[in-house]
């Protein structure tokens, strides 16, 4: 008779340690997806963000404040906003001809802020419950 493992033993002492694990530190999923989801949801926010700028820097819209917003995509580059994300229709800055301030709002209320700064979104921030990014762009034609 030969001494050596099976096929078969190896995989159950690896399935033992995994419900092992799961029987010690029930969390370490959950954990998991939490990251999963922050990065899904900073990724979002740039995809958003840059489609943004693009629209705008592309199609040149005569009226701004109606250009983007209360549609549910960025014409020509996103055809639907991510669910739980909202994008404010451009607003004209005070003492600043041809800026105007854009904000994009995820609401739901799944992910941590901090999480999602550590994902690249450095500039979100955390109002009412929802993490928000406000940022500008410039009228120049």
């Amino acid at each position: 008779m030969k001494k050596g493992f099976v096929i078969l033993q190896p995989s159950i002492i690896l399935t033992t340690i995994a419900i092992a694990l799961l029987a010690v530190n029930p969390g370490i999923f959950s954990s998991v997806i939490q990251n999963e989801k922050a990065k899904e949801v900073a990724q979002n926010f740039r995809n958003l963000k840059a489609a943004i700028e693009n629209y705008w820097n592309t199609a040149k819209p005569t009226t701004p404040t109606a250009a983007i917003g209360t549609a549910q995509s960025v014409p020509g580059y996103i055809n639907a906003i991510p669910a739980n994300f909202t994008i404010s229709n451009p607003t004209a800055v005070a003492g600043q001809p041809g800026v105007y301030s854009i904000t994009i709002v995820y609401k739901g209320r799944d992910v941590d802020v901090k999480k999602v700064r550590e994902y690249g979104m450095l500039d979100v921030y955390e109002e009412n419950g929802y993490i928000k990014l406000t940022f500008y762009l410039q009228k120049w034609w």
